[in-house]
């Protein structure tokens, strides 16, 4: 990408590279970053030190020095992941803020395919983009989205117990001692409480149900002041609200959708699609959740059960609890829902274009590292987009997705 822009983004981006390294503490480390974050938005194949440090250097005798230099800064060097991640999101934030509000938060997880076992924090696990159980890491990710843009601001890995609890495994890649094993909602709820410290601008979370299905996740959510749209498995119980707010029975939403008639399953859309618009039938009902944490019944809050039929009626349903103002209309309420839908062409930009899964390190300094770097370059990615196609020229779009290359 940078050798694509002209000299007025040149110049925003050199403006904006130094404004990045204010937090780090001196020159080495500001030179090391400035040359990784060009290798990354550079138009080499692969972003890992080793073709960085090739494309940095013109004499090939200078490249080993480069090698080490990068090594060291992205392995080894003491810096802040969180400033500038900080910061990044800060400059994104403000130049959406041109064009539309920053309304939503995202909460997802990607993996990272590896080979071998000693890359911190790799296992066999369930990899969502490969629908399957494999060798790789996963990280979790906080994203933050307008009407017309998506991008992530956050990421952190996620380390299984088999990590965290082998101490020889620990040293091997150092981690550092006060890192211990976090669940992903638990990573997803440290994320989301450092952007409210960091005062990043948002209204509505969403999520998946690996997160949704979390009592203590849509609590924290509510306590730090967000509403939420998160999906949920068929066997969540609930009370339904009937009449005169009384509850019914304790059932399962599979259960209670199976007692919602046809009739009230109604044709919602949500985007224009490459062929044709995007839509389905949905139900909506008043319920509240029932879960064993202390909380009576009757002051629970009342919140949406929403109910996503499926054309093949042989599927069970999707499903998802939203707290969203009853003010708004069942199509709005939809459209958030599915604000989601760019998270997965977000994770291919980042991994195709600017390698968020390309370090080859193996210690978990390196990997965050790495994916700070990665963040910064795609806020200045998304920073040049939103200028150069504002909402009105976006919605002319039926993909309302852009190059990377802005």
């Amino acid at each position: 990408m940078a050798q694509n822009l002209d000299s007025t983004a040149t110049q925003r981006l050199r403006q904006y590279l130094d404004r990045l390294s204010t937090h780090l503490k001196d020159r080495r480390k500001r030179e090391s970053f400035a040359i990784y974050a060009f290798g990354v938005l550079g138009e080499s194949e692969r972003k890992s030190v080793e073709p960085i440090a090739a494309q940095a250097c013109c004499d090939p005798q200078r490249t080993k020095n480069m090698h080490d230099k990068l090594l060291h800064f992205v392995g080894v060097a003491e810096w802040s992941d969180a400033a500038l991640r900080r910061e990044a999101a800060r400059y994104m934030c403000g130049a959406l803020a041109e064009n539309e509000d920053v309304t939503t938060w995202v909460v997802d997880d990607t993996g990272f395919l590896k080979q071998g076992s000693h890359s911190v924090g790799v296992q066999r696990q369930y990899m969502g983009s490969a629908g399957k159980v494999t060798n790789c890491q996963i990280g979790v990710s906080l994203e933050i989205a307008t009407a017309t843009q998506h991008a992530p601001i956050d990421f952190e890995l996620y380390l299984p117990q088999s990590w965290t609890s082998d101490p020889e495994r620990r040293e091997q890649v150092r981690i550092p001692d006060d890192v211990q094993f976090q669940t992903k909602v638990g990573l997803a709820l440290t994320m989301i409480e450092r952007a409210v410290q960091a005062q990043i601008p948002g209204e509505i979370i969403l999520a998946d149900s690996a997160y949704g299905e979390s009592n203590e996740f849509r609590q924290t959510v509510r306590r730090l002041g967000f509403d939420y749209a998160v999906g949920i498995r068929r066997g969540t119980k609930v009370c339904r609200i009937g009449a005169r707010d009384r509850l019914g029975v304790p059932m399962t939403v599979g259960e209670l959708a199976r007692t919602i008639p046809r009739r009230k399953r109604r044709k919602l859309s949500w985007r224009e699609g490459s062929k044709a618009t995007l839509s389905g039938r949905f139900s909506f009902c008043r319920v509240k959740p029932t879960c064993d944490d202390g909380v009576p019944l009757d002051e629970r809050e009342p919140i949406w059960l929403v109910v996503e039929w499926l054309l093949d009626e042989s599927q069970s349903p999707k499903f998802y609890f939203s707290t969203l103002p009853r003010r708004m209309s069942h199509r709005q309420i939809v459209r958030t829902i599915k604000e989601r839908w760019r998270t997965e062409r977000m994770y291919e930009d980042l991994k195709g274009e600017l390698g968020l899964d390309h370090f080859e390190g193996r210690s978990f300094r390196g990997w965050h590292h790495h994916v700070s770097v990665v963040l910064c370059c795609y806020a200045f990615v998304v920073a040049e987009r939103a200028r150069s196609f504002p909402p009105s020229a976006v919605s002319k779009s039926p993909h309302h997705s852009f190059p990377l290359a802005a």
